[in-house]
């Protein structure tokens, strides 16, 4: 962290940035670091893969996210970028290309395990798997500049942290999440909204879409598995964006049989947003890497380009035998 402090501090253009199809997490957190860094008088912006998902308008997206459309956003010569909520470069293309050119130190600030096959954080990269979200990341970050909080930073970091621990489910066994809480709550007025903003904003039509989709869940191993599939005309018929499948396993992980879900979200012909959850006893992580994705123990997923049947059986096969161990 030291190290990391210092080397903000001697730079003074800084680009921030976060995986595609951003969420909460990565979000809160370069945004909470872009109201700092504006305060300490750094020349810095906010330069993401593609657009911001709608239900965060609230912390402001549009106004001071710039999305990357190469040649019409160009990136000037800049001293350092910092990338938010993840360590695996792939999932900032064609934008961290870009970044290699232009920029003179990449730095990744995460909270998910480095890939043990696939590409390697940076040099100076700081990562803490014992952080719940990056926001508590930036949070510590940001007393270690000496930079007073304000509203603006404190309703994006209670957003960070709100969204990744689920409403404080899930804090990795820990009372951090609960104690940074307790201070951006001196400057946060109204977290009750942030709730609101990020999961209780269903419309008809995802309620609609929702009604359909969970219907078609298939259960195998006597409820202990579940998988889904969500086509891209689901979500078109619908008018609804990418965004509003993202929380869809989560219901799904309410049943109180599984151990684990899958969910294939389709992107494209062939193409697939692969989402992989369990309730702790089984990790998913390894078969997210070998899908060429990452994540968490027990919360990954992976972009992949596959024959849906043969992909379903490899990821199901893989799972079942998984939980046959656990008896």
């Amino acid at each position: 962290m030291k190290q990391l402090v210092k080397l903000i501090e001697k730079s003074d253009r800084i680009a921030l940035s976060t995986h595609r199809q951003a969420d909460g997490d990565g979000l809160g957190a370069q945004i909470a670091l872009y109201y700092a860094l504006k305060k300490s008088g750094k020349d810095v912006r906010i330069l993401n893969v593609d657009p911001s998902p709608i239900r965060y308008d609230f912390l402001k997206t549009n106004e001071i996210i710039q999305n990357y459309e190469s040649p019409h956003t160009p990136l000037e010569n800049t001293d350092l970028v910092l990338i938010f909520d993840t360590n695996d470069r792939r999932l900032l293309a064609p934008l961290y290309e870009e970044f290699e050119k232009k920029c003179h130190n990449i730095v990744f600030i995460d909270h998910h395990p480095p890939l043990n096959t696939g590409p390697k954080p940076t040099k100076h990269s700081y990562i803490n798997t014992d952080a719940a979200s990056t926001g508590e990341i930036v949070f510590h970050l940001i007393n270690e500049l000496q930079i007073e909080l304000d509203a603006d930073i404190a309703r994006a970091l209670y957003a960070s942290i709100a969204f990744d621990t689920q409403l404080f489910r899930y804090i990795r066994g820990s009372a951090e999440s609960h104690r940074i809480v307790v201070e951006l709550l001196k400057y946060e007025k109204n977290p009750a909204e942030i709730h609101q903003k990020i999961f209780g904003n269903h419309t008809i039509q995802k309620v609609t879409f929702l009604s359909k989709a969970l219907g078609r869940i298939e259960y195998f191993a006597g409820g202990k598995l579940a998988f889904l599939k969500v086509k891209d005309k689901d979500l078109l018929d619908h008018a609804l964006d990418l965004d509003e499948a993202r929380d869809v396993i989560d219901m799904i992980m309410n049943i109180d049989s599984l151990e684990a879900a899958i969910l294939f979200r389709e992107d494209g012909v062939n193409y697939y947003k692969v989402s992989l959850r369990s309730k702790g006893q089984i990790s998913v992580l390894d078969i997210a890497e070998s899908l060429g994705g990452g994540g968490h123990l027990h919360s990954s997923g992976a972009f992949v380009h596959a024959s849906y049947d043969e992909l379903k059986e490899r990821i199901v096969n893989s799972l079942l035998k998984e939980i046959r161990k656990l008896g």
